[in-house]
């Protein structure tokens, strides 16, 4: 073979899915929150999921994240079986999430809260981190500089000294991502990113999103209503409706699926054809 030639798509190995969430089933006192909900997640992917509200795409990162135990399925995060761990025990595996309503201590400046996205990285006890002497204080200031560095990344330094409650809603939602980040994950999960942002704040995060997945490689799973933001970020999306998974594709073929569409406005609806173009097909049922 040549160095101009290259190889055939079809010869070219699979790459092995950092995440497979398998036939999951999930139900409360006899509602079903997840039925038969499957999906892969490959490396350096950004993975969506889509739904109308109470569709269960909060219950699936639940289930990510160890809050819940379904009745039924496996959920993979490598070669681990991540059911029936505890929510902190998967953040050691590598999963770090960021939630719709904001979770970080408003008294402590940024650069406290990006720290607190370390302690998996603090191995030493009570007693060293008082002494702060040989261990304790050379790798207080290695996470000290792996902090700045997300500084950096996400723009933050002309906060980093402030306490996070007095930050603008937009910069506190990136302070939140940030201490996702400093764990170092090898998987992020990203619970409605620019949920009540304004237009420049959500431009700001969509930039930031796209940085983390070209620049860090690092694969994603985000759930958002912002539908323009889904449809431009993600490499793959899965729609779910009560508790099920109507449609998984590529942006473009969810887009024009008609059972999407009609999840989201009714029987009666509005296509978007293959040339782009929005018909009408009558008010929402």
């Amino acid at each position: 073979m040549t160095a101009t030639e290259t190889r055939p798509e079809s010869t070219r190995p699979a790459a092995r899915p950092v995440l497979t969430f398998d036939d999951v089933l999930l139900g409360f006192s006899g509602v079903t929150a997840l039925n038969g909900v499957s999906f892969t997640v490959d490396p350096g992917e950004l993975f969506a999921v889509i739904g109308p509200n109470g569709a269960g795409k909060t219950s699936i990162f639940n289930v990510l994240s160890g809050v819940y135990r379904p009745q039924r399925g496996s959920v993979r995060f490598g070669d681990e079986e991540l059911i029936g761990r505890k929510p902190h025990a998967i953040a050691r595996l590598g999963i770090a999430r960021t939630f719709q309503n904001i979770e970080l201590f408003s008294n402590l400046t940024v650069l406290d809260n990006l720290m607190l996205g370390r302690h998996h990285h603090h191995p030493y006890g009570v007693l060293a981190a008082f002494a702060w002497l040989g261990k304790a204080r050379r790798n207080e200031l290695a996470n000290r500089v792996a902090v700045e560095e997300i500084v950096d990344f996400l723009e933050l330094a002309q906060w980093r000294r402030m306490p996070v409650g007095l930050l603008p809603y937009g910069v506190q939602k990136r302070v939140e991502l940030g201490r996702a980040l400093a764990s170092e994950p090898k998987l992020l999960l990203l619970d409605e990113p620019v949920a009540g942002m304004n237009l420049e704040e959500t431009e700001d995060m969509a930039r930031f999103i796209l940085d983390i997945r070209d620049e860090l490689g690092l694969p994603m799973v985000m759930v958002e209503h912002d539908m323009g933001l889904v449809m431009d970020l993600a490499d793959r999306i899965m729609v779910v409706d009560f508790g099920r998974p109507i449609r998984t594709g590529r942006p473009r073929e969810v887009a024009t699926d008609p059972d999407v569409v009609r999840a989201y406005l009714g029987e009666e609806h509005k296509i978007v054809d293959q040339a782009g173009v929005r018909h009408a097909g009558g008010e929402r049922a």
